[in-house]
């Protein structure tokens, strides 16, 4: 089960995929969930796949060669299903084998990669659906738990040193590298981990969204356990 202990309204819970894609958003509601309890080892799967670098997208194709047990042909299947339902909805679902995402080191006093607090941005209406069926889930906070980075004074000042240009694209230049997409949780914020298995819409920024977008990160993975995550 998923604690909504800190949730504060944010989260609302559904028990099939399309109440999942098609219930609307509303008042503090910015993250839907599929709550589920999936049979099958995914780790399985995960411990098929050969990684060259820090992820590799595994395709339909290659799910369907693997040689696997009984519980991973379950797991198989649930991803299989998954991605189709996804496809049919008219998204671009990405299956990854994730050992670690890319460090953002750009900017030492303001790191702009997906462990960092942050929030997704689209000009047009859209979501970001996503589901950890192995290793490390992502977590998010209500939006009252965050204050967004590039109002903070100190880390502001940084920036305009960092611009050095005229006032007047200051906020051009925050948006064009994406500063103001990330968040700094306030000390007393309490991450919402998103579990293993459930199937996860999140709003997010696009021109009148009626909600706040969910802010979120990656998790920080453990040594030796690579992530199994479909996103889109």
């Amino acid at each position: 089960m998923i604690d909504l202990s800190q949730a504060e309204h944010q989260i609302q819970c559904v028990t099939n995929f399309q109440d999942l894609v098609s219930t609307p958003f509303h008042g503090k509601v910015n993250a839907m969930c599929w709550t589920r309890q999936l049979e099958g080892d995914f780790s399985e799967i995960v411990k098929k796949v050969e990684l060259d670098g820090n992820m590799v997208v595994l395709e339909p194709e290659e799910l369907l060669k693997m040689e696997l047990s009984t519980q991973g042909q379950l797991a198989r299947d649930i991803l299989l299903n998954d991605f189709n339902l996804l496809k049919t909805h008219g998204a671009s679902p990405t299956l990854n084998v994730i050992k670690c995402y890319e460090r953002d080191d750009s900017f030492p006093f303001f790191p702009t990669d997906v462990y960092s607090f942050h929030v997704d941005r689209s000009p047009i209406p859209s979501d970001t659906i996503l589901c950890t069926y192995h290793g490390e889930a992502s977590e998010i906070l209500p939006n009252s738990q965050v204050q967004q980075k590039v109002l903070i004074p100190e880390i502001r000042e940084e920036l305009k040193k960092l611009y050095g240009g005229a006032e007047g694209g200051f906020e051009g230049f925050l948006s064009e590298y994406f500063f103001d997409l990330h968040y700094q949780a306030k000390p007393t914020a309490q991450p919402i981990n998103l579990g293993i298995g459930h199937l996860w819409r999140l709003a997010i920024d696009y021109p009148e969204c009626p909600v706040l977008p969910c802010v979120h990160r990656a998790p920080k993975e453990k040594t030796g356990e690579n992530r199994l995550l479909m996103i889109c």
